[in-house]
């Protein structure tokens, strides 16, 4: 069966980094745009940053431009989010996502479009 397990959480002061990966099994992985999503106690989740299948297309939440950077490795199966100058409004369970049936080069941001998600990794950016 399909799993994407998520890993590099923790916690970080402000103005630090982390980087989330997310190994995925179980799919043809260049078949699926991959997206990281987060989430809040109480609210609803969020989108935070997307690549497409060939990973020549990226996307962003305006909250984390020039802060985060997606990456894949087609050959690890495995995706990256790359987190710089981190704030503590950063601090939610992060969450990667599998998209399949999309073209070689779209990004998607809409969580519905995604149909299978990891466990997700808590993040804490102290303050």
């Amino acid at each position: 069966q399909v799993q994407l397990v998520e890993s590099g959480g923790g916690l970080v002061q402000a103005g630090g980094s982390l980087r989330l990966s997310c190994a995925a099994s179980g799919l043809t992985f260049t078949w699926y745009a991959m997206g990281w999503f987060r989430q809040t106690p109480g609210a609803e989740r969020e989108f935070v940053a997307t690549i497409s299948r060939s990973g020549s297309n990226t996307d962003y939440a305006d909250s984390v431009k020039g802060r985060f950077t997606i990456s894949r490795d087609n050959a690890k199966n495995t995706i990256y989010l790359q987190m710089n100058s981190l704030k503590s409004e950063d601090t939610a369970v992060y969450f990667c996502a599998a998209a399949g049936r999309v073209g070689i080069n779209v990004v998607l941001t809409t969580e519905t479009r995604y149909e299978y998600w990891g466990q997700g990794t808590q993040v804490t950016v102290s303050s």
